[in-house]
């Protein structure tokens, strides 16, 4: 009775802020008002559920076979297209300049060093009040963990 108490109580808040003119778009898919987004996200999850799960792949092997795929269809398509008189396909020339590697290079650095720091308090007793936030967030994601596998955890946190 509680399960259907709380359905009510969502659903009507979600109509409420619909009411207030809130734009809510994902409350019209949670509510089933667009039908077509919601069957789709239910879709989408049942197959990359049945993909990751039933069939035992890891995101690894997805990104490298989609990856091999595309590289695939891009290379025939250019071969195939030197044979036939026809214009290759319309990429772009990737490359990362030195100013672009340096500037990700300094904003790595400046992020290490702030975590090395925090740690560093942390570690010399420095800091108890972040510690203790710390274990606390580090207990729940060990405690999240135990409670699924690994491949499902990565596949529901993105």
């Amino acid at each position: 009775m509680e399960d259907d108490d709380l359905k009510a109580a969502i659903a009507a808040s979600l109509l409420d802020a619909s009411a207030a003119g809130v734009n809510l778009g994902v409350a019209d898919v949670m509510l089933w008002r667009k039908r077509n987004v919601s069957v789709g996200i239910v879709t989408v999850t049942i197959g990359s559920w049945m993909v990751f799960e039933s069939f035992s792949y890891t995101i690894l092997t997805l990104l490298s076979s989609v990856l091999l795929l595309l590289l695939s269809i891009l290379f025939l398509w250019s071969k195939s297209a030197s044979i036939l008189n026809r214009p290759s396909p319309p990429l772009p020339e990737f490359q990362v300049s030195e100013a672009m590697a340096e500037e990700a290079s300094k904003l790595l650095r400046i992020h290490v060093n702030k975590l090395l720091q925090v740690s560093y308090d942390i570690a010399m007793g420095r800091d108890s009040e972040l510690f203790f936030k710390v274990a606390v967030y580090l207990f729940l994601i060990a405690f999240i963990g135990s409670l699924t596998d690994f491949q499902t955890l990565c596949h529901t946190g993105k």
